[in-house]
């Protein structure tokens, strides 16, 4: 629906295209709306119908971001203390495993999120790319963490230096630090104990 409006407004005024990602911003949309407003014809109606169906649903997705931050508070403490994971991505990962127990060891959780990698043989060289396999949501909300890490946590930075120092490529060292962080949140899900009945999880 937000590409739809973008183009009704080029439509109404060519030199009309809003910042990216701030159409669901309130404040951006009241000035959209104000203009709107001022205008007439098909295209000036089909945007402000846009817009405020648009505005309606970024209401319902602010209120449901706001009941699971208040849910994973609760259910998963020490999984948000880790760096890099905030409320949306811990109840991803909270979803996704369900309960951390069924796992007998953070090898086997590592193998289910896809952080786990493969050995490949070529001659007589020894290498490990990356598998495809596993849980890939799971898997992206733990590449979440590791991007965030990189930017802003100076351990995962300085180990991922590390690594790359070693002779690793960046892509290589990236994929060593989503291991070790599903580790992390290997612990961090058992610390925080309680098991998420898969009903409630979903």
């Amino acid at each position: 629906m937000i590409c739809r409006l973008r183009w009704h407004l080029q439509e109404l005024d060519p030199g009309w295209d809003p910042a990216p990602r701030s159409l669901t911003r309130r404040k951006t949309m009241m000035v959209v709306t104000a203009r709107l407003a001022g205008m007439d014809g098909l295209t000036a109606r089909l945007a402000a119908e846009l817009a405020a169906r648009i505005s309606a649903l970024t209401a319902d997705v602010d209120a449901l971001e706001r009941e699971i931050a208040v849910l994973i508070r609760r259910l998963a403490p020490s999984l948000l203390a880790v760096p890099g994971v905030a409320e949306l991505t811990a109840a991803k990962i909270v979803a996704q495993t369900a309960d951390v127990r069924r796992f007998k060891s953070k090898d086997a959780y590592a193998r289910h999120n896809g952080t786990a990698p493969l050995p490949v043989w070529s001659g007589n060289q020894t290498r490990r790319r990356l598998s495809r396999t596993g849980k890939r949501q799971l898997n992206c909300a733990i590449h979440r963490i590791a991007v965030t890490q990189i930017r802003c946590h100076p351990p995962a930075q300085t180990y991922v230096k590390t690594r790359i120092a070693a002779g690793n490529t960046n892509r290589e060292a990236l994929r060593a630090l989503k291991r070790r962080l599903s580790d992390t949140v290997y612990r961090a899900l058992l610390a925080d104990g309680t098991p998420v009945p898969l009903r409630q999880a979903a």
